[in-house]
């Protein structure tokens, strides 16, 4: 786990070290433990190293294949990599280091572009060939690992993070409006290639780029769920569903424990955390560590979920932190929150991440979370009205959706709006792909493929990673979520959500907690924005940088300063936040 960066010149004009050298520096929280850059010609190539796998100088990045002419920057963990090193040793290569790195390098040189789909785990990577000039750029199949792009003219720059690419200089900060209007309308969701900045791109996730030494470039997807039923399942009964989840579930969280230092457990007190936790209980994991977070209550609404992640603590005996965070230290964090923010994000999920982030990396530098298996089993409140309905996409719009498109002309300065609902198309667009069988069906798909790349795995890279921390997702398996997509949807969406998932864990864990009400990350003060959080927002989106920007009509802002906690959003967020997220995540990284 770690950050790269780097910049590639397709003219043979040499790398800029300087920007190289830049880009690299900004990405040093995500990898306190050693840094490298390798310029040769036209290449330029950079990386934080966070030591997890193989501590040694022999894994350093960038690392350098002399005698296969391959220089690689990676960020991830492959998880099988044992057991492909193994497979390369009896194909002839040779390694001189013991960690994951270098069999990405010779799993290249071995299968070419087939290495991505033998490749298990979360990864982001850029490789080059001295002798054909040849540049590889690939990710995961989730995009769990993140990867930004700057192209001007002949040059390529890429880094983990977009706020990297902007230390680098020479990028057009101009607003995007097709990236603002996914924000203001896809529940700040912003899928690839668009950011909210013209000048940078998102590489997408599951697709792998081959550049040739001109720049001529040839982009193929690898993989993509498949949505469908099979013959060969028709018999399978609930228990059948069940019993195969579990299993594939504990493989990946079994897999998800190769690493040279500790594995701990980010606890919510939810199922899926919990189901994470009784899984390494069951494996034989020895002084478990888990850690929660909580914070005030805010008009009347509870700020923690400590009783729930408390009893699984207790039940299996983990080392337990509880982190409580009150109102000061909540505005004290909200600077460096949104610093670390890559994207503008709207989750009131952050702060409470980045918190817990900072105080989990004093103690561990691994965690698993249970992020994704809502996304994977269907755990939202939008899936059941997809099970009945005429018209999916204005089913699912209306539930996710933050606002309309006629809406959103009211509350934008004309100079920024999008000329057509390119969100509501994006929509239309995925549904009426192939390989979904039914509206649920799609809508799993969706949010999987899209929303939640780009909102839940994003927050928790840039959360964790601010502190040097590396979060690894099991429900996001390939092989699981390849499993669930076949699962008929109605064992999904029984017992209120995530039916099937519930069932399995009935196994493992204690009832009480699977028999909960559903609940979420809450920050209440964030959602109710009042007092000094009032004060901070309305000198945020008033200052002379939001008036000269001017992205929102001013009679928009005033109708949400005068009665800031009337305007939710459908999936329970504030606008007020959604528009003051934006404004100051701009400030900061100055757009």
């Amino acid at each position: 786990m770690c950050g790269l960066s780097g910049e590639i010149n397709f003219d043979g004009r040499p790398a800029d070290a300087g920007a190289v050298q830049r880009m690299t520096n900004a990405l040093s929280p995500r990898g306190p433990d050693g840094s490298g850059i390798v310029m040769r010609g036209p290449v330029g190539l950079g990386h934080r190293r966070l030591k997890i796998i193989d501590l040694s100088e022999a894994a350093q990045q960038p690392m350098v294949d002399a005698d296969l002419g391959v220089t690689l920057a990676f960020n991830g963990c492959i998880y099988n990599y044992p057991e492909l090193r193994k497979e390369l040793q009896g194909l002839g290569f040779r390694f001189f280091s013991h960690g994951d790195t270098e069999v990405i390098i010779k799993a290249w040189k071995a299968w070419g572009e087939a290495c991505v789909e033998r490749f298990k785990g979360m990864f982001a990577f850029v490789l080059h060939e001295r002798d054909t000039g040849r540049t590889v750029i690939a990710r995961d199949r989730f995009g769990i690992k993140p990867l930004y792009l700057a192209e001007s003219g002949k040059r390529l720059r890429f880094a983990s993070t977009l706020p990297a690419l902007l230390a680098a200089g020479d990028v057009d900060k101009t607003i995007d409006p097709v990236g603002l209007h996914h924000y203001m309308t896809f529940h700040a969701v912003v899928p690839p290639p668009h950011t909210i900045l013209k000048g940078v791109k998102k590489f997408p996730p599951a697709t792998i780029r081959v550049i040739e030494a001109d720049g001529t470039a040839k982009d193929r997807l690898y993989w993509r769920p498949d949505m469908t039923r099979h013959a060969e399942d028709a018999a399978l009964t609930a228990e059948d569903w069940r019993d195969r989840v579990l299993d594939s579930l504990r493989e990946a969280v079994k897999r998800r424990m190769v690493a040279d230092v500790p594995v701990g457990v980010l606890l919510s007190g939810g199922v899926d955390s919990s189901l994470i936790v009784g899984l390494l209980a069951e494996l034989g994991q020895k002084d478990l560590m888990t850690f929660s977070v909580g914070f005030e209550e805010a008009n009347g609404e509870k700020g923690d979920e400590f009783v729930y992640s408390d009893l699984i603590a207790k039940h299996y005996g983990t080392k337990h932190h509880q982190i409580f965070v009150p109102h000061q230290r909540l505005m004290e964090a909200l600077p460096g929150t949104i610093g670390a923010m890559s994207e503008p994000m709207v989750s009131y999920d952050n702060v409470g991440f980045y918190l817990l982030s900072q105080e989990v990396s004093k103690h561990i530098k691994v965690v698993q979370s249970g992020q994704g298996a809502d996304e994977v089993f269907a755990g939202y409140h939008w899936y059941p009205p997809m099970l009945e309905t005429t018209d999916p996409v204005e089913t699912y719009a209306k539930a996710f959706f933050d606002r309309s498109h006629a809406t959103l002309k009211t509350q934008l300065n004309g100079a920024y709006m999008a000329d057509t609902d390119v969100s509501r198309a994006l929509v239309e667009a995925h549904f009426a792909q192939p390989g979904a069988d039914t509206p649920v069906d799609q809508a799993l798909r969706l949010d999987s493929q899209v929303m939640l790349v780009d909102d839940p795995v994003k927050r928790v890279d840039n959360m964790t990673m601010a502190w040097g921390l590396e979060a690894r997702v099991p429900f996001l398996d390939h092989e699981l979520v390849e499993l669930a997509g076949r699962i008929p949807p109605e064992h999904k969406l029984a017992q209120g959500g995530k039916g099937v998932l519930k069932e399995a864990a009935r196994l493992m864990i204690p009832s009480k907690v699977i028999d909960r009400k559903k609940g979420y990350f809450p920050v209440p003060a964030l959602k109710y924005i009042q007092g000094p959080y009032l004060e901070m927002v309305r000198e945020a989106l008033t200052n002379q940088a939001a008036r000269d920007r001017g992205l929102f009509d001013r009679g928009y802002l005033d109708t949400l300063f005068a009665d800031p906690t009337q305007h939710i959003t459908p999936l329970r967020g504030s606008e007020l936040w959604q528009v003051a997220v934006l404004e100051m995540w701009m400030q900061q990284h100055g757009v």
